[in-house]
């Protein structure tokens, strides 16, 4: 189940790779890529900043892709909140698209994944939020002292900043620190292989480098955190 998972999971994001390389060949400006945002502008767009974990979905699926529905996520450590929130809230997204906000759904069995996210109030219900047009998330895994680490290198939201000096070794101790080899592509994998940001692990490979939360919490301008 977890192997089937994976394997739907990259071929959404390849999905929405091919999607937006179409839309660049059409030159229709109104579906451009989003400008690039660091992660102080990023925040200061959001009404919510925290470190959450995706707990359950409810996704319409078509040609076995998620295609509208919610994501319900927990809040795990808020940083930003433009709102009073409840302990799980609610993320909707509708459609394929550049950094859509789609989720994992967790396996019974394991917890779900923990992303840095950043939500922006859902215009068309105010009981619920959505990801901004630049990205919603970044994952975050556990490490063997029980830290939190931005897994490097970092998917999900095209940053304007190099943190590639940020990133060090980590020994994580989290499942989702292990990728098989089907969900990368070959360049992918040789890529990270030769810098080192991944290794053969069993019959997998694992994820070898991240940045601590602390570190990306300094990068946060505090006016970029203030509540409205």
């Amino acid at each position: 189940m977890i192997k089937q998972l994976h394997i739907l999971f990259f071929m959404l994001m390849t999905s929405s790779s091919l999607l937006a390389s179409d839309k660049e060949a059409t030159g229709n400006k109104s579906d451009e890529e989003p400008t690039r945002l660091n992660l102080s502008q990023l925040a200061a767009k959001s009404d919510i900043v925290a470190v959450a974990q995706v707990m359950d979905t409810d996704y319409v699926y078509t040609r076995s892709f998620p295609s509208e529905g919610s994501a319900f996520l927990r809040i795990l450590i808020g940083y930003k909140l433009n709102h009073p929130v409840e302990e799980i809230i609610e993320v909707f997204e509708s459609g394929l698209h550049p950094y859509e906000c789609y989720f994992e759904t967790p396996d019974v069995t394991e917890e779900g994944r923990r992303f840095l996210v950043f939500f922006r109030l859902d215009p068309e219900n105010q009981e619920r939020y959505r990801g901004l047009a630049e990205g919603c998330a970044l994952e975050i895994l556990v490490a063997q002292d029980s830290r939190y680490a931005l897994r490097y290198p970092v998917e999900g939201i095209a940053l304007s900043e190099n943190l590639v000096d940020l990133a060090s070794p980590f020994d994580f101790r989290d499942n989702y620190a292990l990728v098989e080899e089907e969900t990368l592509s070959p360049a992918d994998r040789d890529a990270m292989l030769s810098d080192g940001h991944i290794i053969p692990y069993l019959d997998e490979y694992k994820y070898t480098h991240g940045i601590d939360l602390t570190t990306i919490r300094r990068l946060i301008d505090t006016d970029a955190l203030k509540t409205k």
